[in-house]
């Protein structure tokens, strides 16, 4: 099982902490995947945002189809091309796929429409489980909430917990302001 880099600190800190500590804290956990399956609205985003993938697929398949078609006619008629007009066709043709190829990455690339779609889309609906979180965990005296789907993301956390000053002065940077 794979572990985060998350799960592996708060393994370290539960290890320097004294037991004392981590007896008055109060941590819990929620299934964000589970949550958002839950939530009525989230099964009309995934419907819209496959109704946009597979308008792309199609603009991708008609690309496609037009590649195919040039190789075609230029395998037919290659044997009658002087090489000039041969080399024409070839470039043209590699000319189409990289359009094709920039396509796909521009619609489904790590920043490409697919992931900022799915982020604007889902965003709202993360907001409202966050603000959720907050008030459970207010109201329920929670020091700590994390999801563990995924990477064990700490969605909340009570600012007394907070040691990053503590720690930057340990590695010899002082700060003069009071932020955290």
């Amino acid at each position: 099982m794979k572990r985060s880099p998350a799960y592996l600190i708060l393994i370290l800190l539960a290890g320097l902490l004294p037991a004392e500590t981590w007896a008055q804290q109060r941590i819990a956990y929620i299934d964000s995947d589970f949550i958002m399956d839950e939530m009525p609205e989230y099964s009309g985003i995934l419907q819209r945002l496959e109704t946009i993938v597979d308008n792309w697929k199609e603009e991708i398949d008609e690309l496609q189809s037009e590649i195919e078609q040039m190789k075609s006619r230029f395998e037919a008629r290659e044997l009658l091309m002087t090489p000039e007009v041969r080399r024409q066709r070839e470039l043209e043709i590699d000319q189409k796929i990289r359009e094709r190829e920039q396509l796909i990455d521009r619609r489904f690339g790590p920043d490409g429409d697919y992931f900022r779609q799915q982020q604007t889309l889902l965003e709202p609906l993360q907001q409202r489980i966050l603000d959720a979180v907050v008030s459970v965990a207010e109201r329920e005296n929670y020091d700590h909430v994390f999801d563990r789907a995924g990477d064990y993301l700490f969605l909340y956390s009570r600012q007394r917990w907070n040691i990053s000053r503590d720690v930057l002065e340990e590695m010899g940077i002082f700060i003069e302001d009071d932020r955290r």
